[in-house]
């Protein structure tokens, strides 16, 4: 028996990296899964975690949406009851981080970041919310950053400023949506060695400055972000809300500090 048994649940960008995790740890824990995905070019993604999921001998489905356009969510929400059930667990895992300084960030950038990491939230979880005030009761998680407390480079304000924006929203929806036995919550890994920073990561002497950081001397897992979804999820985590869990290791209560002061 799993945590989750025929629970349905919905992952945004859920056909790679730290989506592709959640949705495949969901399923291990026996919920039903819609993995959204965007692009054309992410189809044959996103039916390769539905399979790996049928192989766990769960029900699966893919649904391609903007998740940042309100016709397409809207549309996706309709696929989705249609073919699973009713949403009774959402992961707004869906997120840009395009890397440009301050000075350089262009209206499109800032648009872009801004609908993907902030607006998607907010439209999933207003039309997943509807069902779940009615059936009184569902999951609401946010995939969030460190760059939601700290920041975390200088060359992504736009992406640190998003991340922020959306810990608040976590709270906020969690004060209004909790008398409906609503909990809301988030989730934010620290660097995860996944597609999204395969490029940064490439660079052997930024790897070990990144793990080097971190309290622990490593880097995160996706599947350990699985983890603490299914844990907010589970109705081990029933009275939690409004709470950013941090998967960093420890790394955003470590004010940054020279090595010899830390040894000595």
């Amino acid at each position: 028996m799993g945590k989750l048994n025929q629970q349905v649940a919905l992952v945004t960008g859920g056909s790679r990296g730290i989506g592709e995790a959640v949705a495949i740890r969901l399923a291990e824990e026996g919920a039903y899964v819609a993995v959204n995905y965007t692009s054309d070019s992410s189809r044959e993604l996103a039916l390769q975690v539905k399979a790996r999921i049928e192989e766990l001998g769960s029900k699966a489905t893919i649904v391609q949406a903007d998740v940042g356009d309100k016709a397409q969510v809207l549309a996706m929400f309709e696929q989705v009851e249609q073919e699973l059930g009713p949403v009774d667990i959402l992961v707004n895992n869906a997120g840009v981080a395009p890397f440009e300084a301050f000075m350089k960030v262009t209206e499109e950038t800032w648009d872009r970041t801004y609908k993907t990491n902030v607006k998607s939230i907010f439209l999933c979880s207003q039309r997943a919310a509807e069902g779940m005030i009615e059936r009184r009761h569902g999951k609401i998680i946010n995939i969030l950053s460190t760059a939601s407390l700290v920041v975390t480079s200088p060359v992504i304000p736009h992406y640190q400023s998003s991340k922020a924006a959306a810990n608040m929203l976590t709270k906020g929806m969690a004060i209004e949506l909790g008398k409906y036995n609503i909990n809301v919550n988030a989730v934010g890994p620290s660097t995860v060695d996944t597609d999204m920073c395969t490029d940064y990561l490439a660079d052997p002497e930024i790897r070990r400055k990144e793990i080097e950081a971190n309290p622990m001397k490593r880097l995160g897992t996706a599947r350990q972000i699985g983890d603490a979804v299914v844990f907010l999820a589970s109705d081990e985590a029933v009275q939690i809300n409004g709470h950013l869990l941090m998967v960093d290791g420890g790394l955003t209560v470590k004010a940054a500090q020279p090595d010899d002061h830390m040894e000595h």
